[in-house]
């Protein structure tokens, strides 16, 4: 099985221009099953030989879409989560980043009570290798498999699975929650979809400093998550009130430190690794012992 995306996805895309050109064109490659394009001003046009709409409403009526990738500018982003919300669609996964904090949470607000899931903004995306690809990660280093791979950093992403599929151990879903202060799935949503799927055998956590996702992680897999997990933390030598990569990878008055975050993640029954080069051996010794 895989969370939140499989073979049943029928993916709308937010914004076709280049970039949404692109990976809606690598995502039709991949297998997915891409219904249309959103592009206001170009509705009853065609792009990639699916249709292309004014509106997402009008998207989801024609075409049964129930996910949707945004590829919209930073400045109008958040209103095309609106409007994907308003769709009613049951994932919304938002790439774009620069998006203002404020819109970000505005878009939260308007999320309560909703039943739509948003991924993002400023995040890879997601794939359920041999099923589906929502997202801008390279497909051929994906291995359909038993092992979910959630993270908070993209290119940290594609280096665990890259170890993983070199050592044959495929990937169940691989989330890419994104690392803006504010955003939607957090580490817990996913981790919860994680122990519910029967055929996720182990899990790869890797986190960074700023905020409190990882101990929040941590102590739910303390508390509720049975499978094996291995954990890594970015930002380990990270001076404290400097930003780092991802604009919540900050640290702050000694909270959201790597070391906390690793100290809490071992306290979980965590295996953490140091070196993110060693996230594929870990979890290649963990499988084989548990045979």
């Amino acid at each position: 099985m895989s969370i939140l995306v499989d073979q049943d996805t029928r993916l709308l895309v937010q914004g076709m221009g280049r970039e949404g050109r692109f990976h809606a064109e690598q995502a039709i490659d991949y297998g997915t099953r891409f219904v249309g394009g959103v592009h206001p001003g170009r509705g009853g046009g065609a792009a990639l030989g699916r249709p292309l709409f004014h509106s997402v409403h009008q998207a989801v009526a024609a075409t049964g879409a129930n996910t949707s990738i945004i590829f919209v500018p930073g400045p109008a982003a958040a209103d095309a989560i609106f409007e994907a919300l308003d769709a009613n669609l049951a994932l919304v996964v938002c790439i774009t980043d620069g998006i203002p904090v404020h819109d970000m949470l505005r878009v939260r607000r308007y999320m309560v009570g909703r039943s739509s899931l948003l991924l993002g903004s400023n995040c890879p995306g997601l794939i359920s290798p041999g099923k589906a690809k929502v997202g801008i990660m390279p497909a051929r280093i994906h291995l359909p498999g038993r092992v979910g791979v959630l993270s908070r950093s993209g290119t940290l992403t594609y280096e665990a699975v890259s170890q993983l599929t070199a050592r044959g151990i495929g990937q169940s879903t691989c989330v890419g929650i994104g690392g803006d202060p504010v955003g939607g799935l957090t580490f817990v949503d996913c981790l919860k979809r994680f122990q519910q799927d029967p055929d996720t055998e182990a899990l790869v956590l890797i986190g960074e400093i700023g905020g409190t996702a990882e101990e929040d992680a941590a102590n739910y897999i303390a508390q509720h998550v049975t499978k094996p997990v291995v954990g890594f933390i970015a930002g380990q030598t990270a001076p404290p009130g400097r930003r780092m990569g991802h604009a919540g990878a900050i640290v702050d008055g000694g909270q959201g430190t790597a070391a906390s975050k690793m100290a809490a993640m071992e306290r979980s029954g965590i295996t953490v690794v140091k070196s993110p080069a060693r996230i594929g051996a870990t979890m290649a010794d963990i499988l084989q012992q548990r045979g």
